[in-house]
């Protein structure tokens, strides 16, 4: 399979169908050297995201923003409200009951987008399902990777 239709793939299989389509034309792809794999994919020599050994994406703020055109990729993230956003751009953890709205595609474990006034500011791993995270007034709800 092509390396660039396989990141297609992989990026409607994990945020919906239709998503891949915002992804920049030109993007450079570096490989494993061991065993050839994909492991990361540049746009403008700046770092867009990494593929896991799993399967999945570990993807940069700057590519959220990029996807964040696509209606379906924002049921994916989840955003803040002011008095949190100082602590999550340090790259604190996000907790419940400073989440505002919350994307209904939000599953425990995933990569999670935080946004603030429809910018991501913030990438993480969900703690909690979107459920959960609406139902919850404590505890931690997303633990930020990058911001």
């Amino acid at each position: 399979m092509e390396p660039v239709e396989k990141l297609h793939h992989t990026i409607d299989a994990l945020f919906g169908n239709g998503v891949s389509k915002f992804v920049p034309k030109k993007i450079a792809i570096t490989y494993s050297k061991k065993n050839g794999r994909i492991r990361s994919i540049f746009h403008d020599e700046k770092l867009l995201c990494t593929l896991r050994i799993d399967g999945g994406l570990a993807i940069t703020p700057l590519f959220a923003q990029i996807l964040l055109k696509s209606k379906k990729f924002k049921e994916n993230c989840l955003e803040i409200d002011i008095d949190s956003k100082p602590f999550v751009e340090e790259g604190r953890s996000v907790i419940c009951n400073h989440v505002v709205w919350c994307g209904k595609k939000i599953q425990i474990s995933s990569d999670v987008p935080v946004l603030f006034k429809n910018k991501v500011i913030a990438v993480g791993k969900a703690v909690l399902s979107s459920e959960m995270i609406q139902s919850q007034n404590r505890g931690v709800a997303i633990k930020i990777r990058d911001s």
